[in-house]
């Protein structure tokens, strides 16, 4: 019988002006926008749009010419008219990076449709050359070898250092799980034959490793397909966009094995691109739509990268560290691993007695990471 959920706890929000939700949405946010505003010579109406978004905290309707307006409208009935750091601290984000996307005429038909208004911050996080000699460089080590540096590569994004140097990095991004089912894993992904589904994070040098993984998965038989899953639009400043997957392919560059592997996988249709617009809603995963919900249940397995996702999977919550991963995530359609680097306060699956033994931070200060498997 799987574990049961416990009693559910209140969403987190930024209520509490010393918690980290607060901080986000009162220092992060402004930091975002005026790095958009230094990046693009916005005019007057698109700088006054996201002055107003800043000044004003209150949960307003999106303008009727939105086209997503009725959604939103559905989504955010209970809020309006609160502030956002009244309101649950996961939908107040995605709701700031809507209006960011309406203020920057994002989706609006005129000259700036369709620019991605993180799209210089991204290019500036692309890997170079020898980042991507040394990922190429995995391939003459043992497969094991190959799978436990991939792993920790995508965990750990850019802490990973790309370059690895596989005899001292690893051992202490290992030192720094706080749960690690690797093994578990690799289990799943043993027989192969089957779809892999990857729910990708961040761009630029976070999704880098993420490609050589699902190479590996497909070059060795892990996988007979692979879905890659990403945002329909720019969101959350980093979040990987299928431009973005096509630039990083690119910048492998003609000599890369792999990035050749990948690009004739595209072709074949073993990799997949995959998107939905549910990637850009306000919700956790139980309210995914069905078709979303019918390719993880298809898969042999989903890997969701990042802490946005983890916060999804689990739910935005104040659970305590040792509540059940296993019985948080009994809902998901199939079996599911998350991969994450810890970045906010939504913790869950620890062992007992693990979370007391860290510093006051670790939930936030991003040194510390987590593997876990349910299936």
């Amino acid at each position: 019988m799987p574990d049961t959920p416990p009693v559910t706890p209140p969403q987190i929000t930024g209520a509490d002006p010393a918690s980290f939700a607060a901080a986000v949405l009162r220092d992060r946010h402004p930091a975002i926008v005026a790095r958009v505003l230094a990046d693009f010579p916005f005019a007057a109406p698109v700088r006054d749009a996201l002055a107003r978004l800043l000044q004003d905290p209150t949960v307003t309707p999106l303008p009727r010419d939105a086209h997503d307006c009725k959604d939103w409208d559905r989504w955010g009935e209970p809020y309006f008219g609160r502030s956002m750091f009244e309101v649950p601290f996961l939908w107040a984000e995605n709701y700031f990076y809507r209006r960011l996307l309406h203020a920057t005429g994002y989706h609006e038909p005129g000259p700036w449709q369709g620019i991605d208004p993180f799209g210089p911050q991204k290019a500036a996080d692309l890997p170079g050359p020898a980042e991507l000699a040394a990922l190429d460089a995995l391939q003459a080590l043992p497969e094991d070898d190959q799978a436990a540096a991939l792993v920790a590569a995508a965990l750990w994004g850019n802490r990973a250092d790309l370059g690895f140097q596989l005899a001292h990095g690893l051992a202490d991004m290992q030192a720094e799980l706080v749960a690690d089912d690797t093994e578990r894993l690799w289990k799943w992904l043993a027989s192969g034959g089957g779809t892999v589904c990857v729910v990708a994070d961040n761009a630029g040098r976070e999704l880098l490793p993420d490609l050589v993984l699902i190479d590996f998965l497909l070059r060795t038989g892990r996988a007979a397909r692979v879905e890659l899953h990403v945002k329909p639009a720019p969101y959350f400043v980093s979040d990987a966009l299928t431009a973005d997957v096509l630039a990083e392919l690119r910048r492998f560059g003609d000599g890369s094995e792999i990035g050749g592997r990948l690009w004739e996988a595209l072709r074949a249709g073993s990799l997949k691109l995959v998107t939905d617009p549910f990637y850009c809603a306000p919700l956790e995963f139980p309210e995914m739509p069905a078709g979303l919900a019918a390719r993880f249940g298809a898969a042999t397995l989903t890997i969701l990268k990042g802490d946005l996702n983890y916060r999804r999977l689990v739910g935005d919550r104040d659970w305590a560290p040792e509540t059940s991963f296993s019985g948080l995530t009994a809902y998901f359609p199939g079996p599911v691993a998350a991969l994450r680097t810890v970045k906010s306060d939504v913790v869950a699956g620890l062992a007992a007695g693990v979370a007391a033994k860290l510093p006051a931070s670790w939930r936030t200060s991003g040194s510390f990471a987590m593997v876990q498997v349910r299936g």
